[in-house]
């Protein structure tokens, strides 16, 4: 085998190598993936059962029902709306009628699991991808477009 023809070889396994760890990385990555939807966008795209992601828009009013460490409540953007159960603590500013984002999969009931409830953290601040969805459903109800701010 001449010395060229040696390269060549080399050159070619580093190189399948090299796609071979791109692909794993990628597919890793992809498992690892959560979307975001408000709650219109996840029933409209039919999101399979058990798959994670997360949802996000406002509490209904008068939706939360509390059972020791059980709640449930309604996710809105306004325009659709999605059941939402959680076993744990809530972050103590979750209340209904302000901005939330919960992590988690639908189940075949429709409701949606949730694994982590992320609440706004001051009187003026509602998730980006809250505040993104309101705006696309046009029910915004004013603040700064690069702030994602909503009064309250």
């Amino acid at each position: 085998m001449t010395r060229k023809r040696r390269r060549l070889y080399f050159l070619l396994a580093g190189m399948a190598a090299l796609g071979l760890a791109a692909a794993l990385i990628l597919a890793a990555f992809r498992e690892n993936l959560v979307f975001f939807y408000s709650p219109s966008e996840a029933l409209e795209k039919h999101v399979p059962v058990g798959k994670a992601f997360r949802v996000g828009g406002l509490v209904k009013e008068g939706s939360v029902v509390k059972q020791g460490d059980n709640v449930t409540f309604t996710v809105t953007d306004l325009m659709k709306e999605i059941p939402v159960a959680y076993s744990g603590a809530l972050p103590d500013l979750f209340r209904e009628g302000q901005g939330v984002v919960a992590e988690g999969a639908l189940r075949a009931d429709g409701t949606f699991q949730a694994t982590q409830i992320l609440a706004k953290h001051d009187e003026r601040y509602m998730p980006p991808e809250v505040a993104a969805a309101l705006k696309k459903s046009g029910r915004w109800r004013g603040g700064p477009e690069n702030k994602g701010e909503a009064k309250p």
